[in-house]
């Protein structure tokens, strides 16, 4: 397995350039079964899951061509659908279950895998499943399949209440909506900048949507879907990784395509940190105002909360920070699996349950450690950035998921950093 090393102490100047949103575009992508007419993504990100969800939808009939170096998605579904998602494709990522709404939506019936993805925790489908239920589907669990039907084969609008703002249901009901018979309200909706990218993409194609970006959103079901072409929108998240690289490891850099309305609360707790974080014509602009950040408090919650998506690699700076700092993970259970891997560099830091306490450190020394999910392998290479000497960071198959090309983009800007291919 491929592992990257970073050795320390190396001020950054520079540009980087950030990609469209990963989790966005494995929600544009199954939108094409809606539609027997082309949908084309630009400012696709290049990364391994964007491949699983190819993969995917070509195993269900879509046909797929990837162009400008997989920058642009072009994708058709005006064949034949087969209405399951097997196993061996769907255990490999969360987003496979997207697939769901939209099958039962546009066939009526839908085989689909309970999905896979990173470990950090149960994330169970209940909610899914309940509001598709409301819509009229009867779903079964049978040997690890939803078994799923619409009555009468059609789908009917309904109102949905969520218990918790879902993000992954709010998109699968919002696409289911799309062609069921009637109005559909989600109630509790997720409210995050990849729900309002689905649904302008959904207008695009035909759909009658309302209320995106609020707790109540508004579907009227229409017969069919045509064809559209439409840019992802920017990675928040990613974006808010290279933000932190700087604060870390010294110097300033610009993050292209960056807006402040992406990231607004992450960047106050930057700025209670003393960040500076400027937005420019092309970006945003980030540097350090003193020689360490200041310790501040992170509780993560949904958008326009602290994502949780950023909370290790937030801990990475607060283990430089001078005071003591407290995060608390609301959203998902066993998401502090990165702690034990920042202690093994020299970081203070102390779990109990759902809340750390990281107390800042002058010094952390560069070790071999061990990526366990998505975020907490970035969370370690930021970490390296400024820790002295050489951090090895093996199992970067996790950062494929979510990165395109980490050593690259920091390589840019003057970080000492490379990939080394496994043995």
């Amino acid at each position: 397995m491929d592992s990257i090393v970073v050795r320390g102490g190396k001020p950054l100047s520079g540009q980087i350039e950030i990609a469209g949103a990963k989790n966005a575009a494995l929600t544009l992508m199954p939108a094409t079964l809606l539609s027997d007419e082309p949908l084309t993504l630009t400012n696709t990100p290049r990364l391994s899951d964007i491949k699983t969800m190819t993969l995917l939808l070509e195993s269900l009939g879509a046909e797929i061509s990837s162009l400008q170096d997989g920058k642009v998605q072009t994708m058709s579904c005006h064949g034949a659908i087969n209405t399951t998602a097997d196993y061996d494709i769907v255990r490999k990522m969360r987003a496979s279950n997207l697939v769901l709404g939209p099958l039962l939506a546009r066939e009526g019936h839908a085989i689909v895998s309970l999905p896979g993805g990173c470990a950090i925790g149960a994330r169970p489908m209940d909610i899914h499943t309940d509001g598709l239920a409301k819509m009229g589907a009867e779903i079964d669990l049978k040997d690890g399949y939803l078994h799923a039907k619409a009555d009468g084969g059609k789908l009917k609008g309904a109102v949905i209440d969520f218990p918790f703002a879902s993000v992954g249901a709010t998109e699968n009901i919002m696409m289911a909506a799309t062609l069921a018979k009637g109005t559909t309200v989600i109630n509790n909706a997720a409210r995050e900048p990849e729900i309002v990218d689905l649904a302008t993409c959904l207008r695009k194609m035909g759909a009658q949507i309302e209320g995106d970006g609020t707790s109540s959103i508004t579907i009227q079901g229409v017969d069919r879907l045509h064809g559209a072409t439409h840019p992802v929108v920017t990675d928040r998240i990613e974006l808010g990784t290279y933000m932190l690289a700087p604060v870390i490891a010294g110097g300033e850099v610009e993050c292209l395509g960056g807006r402040m309305s992406l990231v607004a609360s992450f960047a106050e707790k930057l700025d209670a940190a003393g960040v500076d974080v400027q937005e420019t014509k092309a970006g945003l602009k980030v540097k350090l105002r003193g020689d360490r950040p200041h310790a501040v408090d992170v509780t993560t919650e949904p958008f326009p909360g602290f994502p949780t998506d950023l909370q290790a690699q937030m801990m990475a700076m607060l283990c430089f920070a001078d005071g003591t700092s407290v995060l608390e993970e609301k959203i998902f259970e066993n998401r502090f699996m990165h702690a034990p891997e920042l202690v093994r560099m020299g970081a203070d830091i102390e779990v109990h349950g759902g809340t750390a306490t990281v107390t800042g450190v002058d010094r952390m020394k560069g070790a071999p450690v061990m990526a366990t999910d998505l975020r907490a392998s970035v969370s370690l290479i930021l970490a390296g950035l400024r820790a002295e000497g050489e951090t090895q960071v093996n199992r970067v198959y996790h950062l494929d998921r979510g990165y395109e090309d980490v050593a690259g983009k920091l390589g840019g800007v003057g970080a000492d950093i490379e990939r080394v291919p496994g043995s």
